[in-house]
């Protein structure tokens, strides 16, 4: 009797039923089943297409999706999970209309479309597809942060507060409208209020595993970090799996011991439980790897990466690690993802590991090709400039001259503060309120041998600090006039105006330092020093200087500094943001303290 096949709604209900199950290759031989009975089943061919995306299989999915889509041209999941698939493998151009013809009846569309666009720094499409959606008061929050981050990138963080603040208001006991809301105060670093509404939606029974992310995200730029990790685990009881939580819980631990057993802990557990989840796999090799242990994350993914048919996500995250190590198995893990998706993460590894390898020529070709969708990506100007650098290329030295491009500024004393050495002192002392004592250095960041705040001091209510951001606005002004209009990527964007885009104090300890890096999302980046060990402004070493020019990845071959600044208290420094930069490591007993931030252009003057 088990050999008769089931009528074919039934057989569907006992695939969805596996599905939720996690039996995902029993699901897969019944789909089998079922379209070799039911070949005009569209439902059927989408899953067992799925299905096969997700065993690796990029091309038998394909070829099933395209049944499905054949069959039936306006079936909206097919388009959906045809467009993924297509964005996937790089071929952007060929899904975005089938994911532009699905986002109007399907949100999960509308969000891989939107997110698609913000990533590729393009927030006035996302805003246009998710906000007709969200206007309807029922978007999935997932598609509320796409809408908020739209709205975010084009300086309209009010905006979305406004919006959201209506459904709120309309709905006072609705928790998904306080919920929505939470998550567009945050965005406007709004973060107090934020933790309200998002407590506000738990009390009223909105308890699913996102509202408690949102909640964790609020309170760690608070500080209240106890509080964060408590959020984050609450939330994963409920969604176990989900790797962006179990990523933040992970930094969140980091920050408290510095131990990287104990920061990926409950990622052990949680690959225990899904065993071969790549996701999960990739989301500890990233801690390992941002906690400064590149050869340990190398060592988790390695027997995945081996495999035939590991995703083009694992073979670039191990591609990450090797970058540090190994530039050579950087280059073949890029190659190999690139092949099976030519996505832009690929090719961006692969332009990295070329100049790793000492072949500039072939990463400046990916560089341009890269740079023509997204020329604003200040990470893929530093390749480029880089490559320039190892091919004499006099476009290095135009992009990158540092006499004219990193300007210094004495702070003048703000209003309500006798001199300037008195105001640098009430702004240390509101500075340090703000640095854990006991912490240690975020996860992914430049810095080594201190601390670094949490919360966007631009929009911090502090006295001190709200009078330094006004104090930044002559020089930033005079900068925009320095530099002047042009076709280069630094002045082409300069429309006479700015806005911050991120702010933030290190305090560098004894033996501190930056590693060379760059800011990708930003324009113009900057250093402002408050308080400096005794000596280090008149000192005749390098010790604790910003200096400029040497790659934060390996080059064939090494490529040293160009250009220093000496750091004095009061004093401001600006450049752009694709420039190689970081601090030279010091000794003293006393702290460095600094504060940074990030401007973009704002609307044109």
């Amino acid at each position: 009797m088990s050999d008769i096949p089931l009528p074919l709604p039934d057989a569907m209900r006992q695939v969805g039923a596996l599905l939720q199950a996690g039996d995902l290759h029993d699901a897969h031989d019944k789909l089998q089943a079922i379209v070799a009975g039911h070949p005009d089943c569209v439902e059927a061919l989408r899953l067992l297409g799925g299905l096969r995306l997700g065993f690796g299989d990029g091309e038998g999915g394909e070829a099933l999706l395209r049944r499905a889509l054949a069959l039936d041209p306006g079936w909206a999941p097919t388009l959906a999970t045809l467009g993924e698939l297509l964005l996937n493998s790089g071929r952007a151009e060929e899904a975005e209309p089938l994911l532009r013809r699905a986002a109007t009846k399907l949100p999960q569309a509308a969000l891989l479309l939107a997110r698609h666009c913000n990533d590729r720094q393009r927030p006035a499409e996302a805003l246009a597809i998710a906000e007709p959606l969200c206007a309807t008061g029922r978007a999935p929050a997932e598609l509320v942060a796409q809408h908020v981050n739209a709205l975010a990138a084009l300086g309209r963080r009010d905006d979305a507060v406004a919006f959201y603040q209506r459904f709120a208001e309309a709905a006072p006991t609705h928790p998904g409208a306080a919920h929505a809301l939470a998550i567009a105060l945050a965005a406007a670093d709004r973060h107090r209020d934020a933790e309200r509404m998002a407590s506000h939606a738990l009390a009223h029974g909105h308890r699913a595993a996102g509202v408690h992310f949102t909640h964790a995200r609020s309170l760690v730029a608070l500080g209240e970090f106890a509080r964060a990790e408590a959020a984050l685990r609450d939330g994963l009881l409920q969604e176990p799996g989900n790797v962006e939580a179990h990523d933040h819980l992970a930094r969140l631990v980091w920050m408290r011991t510095g131990d990287r057993t104990q920061s990926t802990a409950l990622l052990d557990q949680a690959l225990q439980r899904f065993a071969g989840n790549e996701a999960l796999l990739a989301a500890k090799a990233a801690i390992l790897q941002g906690a400064g242990d590149a050869r340990g994350a190398l060592a988790c993914l390695a027997g995945a990466a081996e495999h035939p048919h590991a995703s083009p996500t694992l073979l670039v995250r191990a591609g990450l690690a090797a970058l540090d190590v190994d530039p050579a198995m950087a280059r073949r893990l890029a190659g190999r993802a690139l092949a099976r998706s030519p996505t832009g993460t690929a090719r961006n590894l692969l332009a990295a590991a070329l100049l790793g390898t000492g072949e500039p020529e072939q990463a400046l070709a990916h560089c341009e090709a890269l740079l023509a969708d997204t020329p604003d990506d200040q990470y893929l100007i530093a390749l480029q400039t880089t490559a320039w650098r190892l091919l004499g290329d006099a476009r290095h030295d135009a992009y990158c001259d540092y006499a004219q491009l990193v300007k210094t500024y004495h702070l003048q004393t703000p209003d309500g503060w006798p001199d300037l050495d008195g105001f640098l002192a009430d702004l240390r002392r509101s500075l340090e309120r703000l640095h854990d004592p006991h912490g240690h250095p975020l996860l992914f960041q430049s810095l080594r041998h201190g601390t670094e705040t949490t919360e966007d001091l631009a929009r911090h209510a502090d006295p001190a600090i709200q009078a330094l951001f006004k104090a930044f606005d002559a020089p930033i002004r005079d900068y925009l006039a320095h530099i002047g209009p042009g076709g280069d990527p630094l002045r082409r964007r300069n429309h006479g105006n700015y806005r911050y885009n991120g702010s933030w104090s290190v305090r560098l300890r004894d033996a501190g330092y930056h590693t060379s890096h760059v800011h990708p999302r930003g324009w113009i980046s900057s250093a402002f020093y408050v308080d400096l060990p005794d000596g280090m402004a008149a000192a005749t070493a390098p010790d604790g200087c910003l200096a400029f020019g040497e790659p934060g990845i390996a080059t064939a071959p090494p490529l040293s500094a160009l250009h220093a600044v000496r750091p004095e208290p009061g004093m401001l420094a600006l450049f752009p943001s694709y420039v190689w930069h970081g601090t030279v490591p010091f000794r003293s007993e006393q702290a460095r303290l600094t504060v940074a931030f990030d401007a973009v252009p704002g609307t044109p003057a």
